[in-house]
């Protein structure tokens, strides 16, 4: 497994279906970003960043969930609607939010340990959305089965979201707007958060090739 082709394969997948990717997130991921700047302007300078966190979750599975049903329809030649793809992506929401709560929890309970236990739980828990969409398990279930998966598998699963996610955590820090200018902030954080959707694409391809119950389905198909 090429970490390398992985994300080859992964930006054809996303270069050819980029308008229909806008369309099904994109909406709320505005929508998000404008909660996100209520919320600051209520509460403040000085508010609890838990707060932020919190209602990341909640919106978090509204997009996440509607996007992996909408690559693993993609793979096997299917066009569904945006309407099927959030009317199945809500059914799993109270799930999703639930298991998305876990992980980050746990995450950040090891990015306190010196930041190395955090970046491990990660990439351990790479794929649980993906179980807990794709194979309809429960939350921890889904927790389980991510960790046995990337068992001995922790490098390339690293490489892959190394390569992704740490130039756009760098270009959100360098592009980052003061969030007095509202309208700005807002753009920006639905545009940095529409692009780091292409993890889950890249964990998608990945999950593709590793897991057993999965047709090994190349996403070089548009």
């Amino acid at each position: 497994m090429n970490p390398l082709s992985v994300l080859r394969d992964a930006w054809f997948f996303s270069s050819h279906n980029l308008a229909a990717i806008a369309r099904l997130t994109l909406p709320l991921l505005v929508l998000e970003a404008i909660a996100q700047a209520v919320l600051a302007a209520q509460l403040g300078e000085d508010a609890n960043p838990a707060y932020g966190v919190l209602l990341g979750i909640l919106f978090y599975p509204l997009y996440a969930a509607p996007l992996i049903l909408f690559l693993h329809a993609r793979s096997n030649g299917q066009t569904p609607g945006n309407a099927q793809l959030f009317a199945a992506g809500l059914q799993l929401w109270p799930s999703f939010a639930l298991m998305t709560g876990l992980s980050t929890l746990a995450i950040m309970l090891g990015l306190s340990l010196f930041i190395v236990p955090g970046i491990w739980i990660m990439m351990r828990l790479a794929f649980s959305e993906l179980i807990l969409v794709l194979r309809q398990e429960p939350p921890l279930r889904a927790l389980q089965s991510s960790f046995s998966m990337t068992e001995g598998r922790f490098w390339p699963v690293f490489a892959c979201l190394a390569n992704v996610l740490l130039p756009l955590w760098l270009l959100d820090w360098w592009t980052q707007p003061s969030q007095g200018d509202t309208l700005l902030w807002v753009l920006h954080q639905a545009g940095n958060g529409f692009l780091q959707l292409f993890a889950i694409v890249v964990l998608f391809r990945l999950f593709m090739l590793l897991d057993p119950r999965q047709p090994a389905a190349s996403q070089n198909n548009d």
